[in-house]
């Protein structure tokens, strides 16, 4: 079984900064494409940012040049750093992943999301 547990949202002025974490753990052999999800309300989730076990990485159009996705292999752990946040960045952040488990089986694995809220 592989859990992944995302961390580091909460409320934050425009302009402002946040890092989210996620941390796969379980039994873990390998793990390929990290992504982060986001869902506003009333909206359908979309992939904000992608990176590949070798370092391909895509952005959302409308993140490029403020958010930055990076990932540490030897922890299992992807973040999402976000700057200059917008009001239009408010919504529940996912983090999903490509796991190859102990028994090479190969799922695909969400956290539990974890809230961004942009407000003065």
């Amino acid at each position: 079984q592989v859990q992944l547990v995302e961390s580091g949202g909460g409320l934050v002025q425009p302009g402002g900064s946040l890092r989210l974490s996620c941390a796969a753990s379980g039994s873990i052999s390998r793990i390929n494409r990290m992504d982060w999800y986001r869902q506003a309300p009333g909206k359908e989730r979309e992939l904000v940012a992608s990176i590949s076990t070798l370092g391909t990485i895509n952005y959302l159009n409308h993140v490029k040049g403020r958010f930055t996705i990076s990932r540490d292999n030897a922890k299992n752990t992807v973040y999402l750093q976000m700057n200059s946040l917008k009001p239009e960045d408010t919504a529940v952040y996912y983090c999903n992943a490509d796991v190859y488990d102990t028994r090479s089986r190969l799922n695909n694995y969400w956290g539990q999301g974890t809230q961004v809220t942009v407000s003065s």
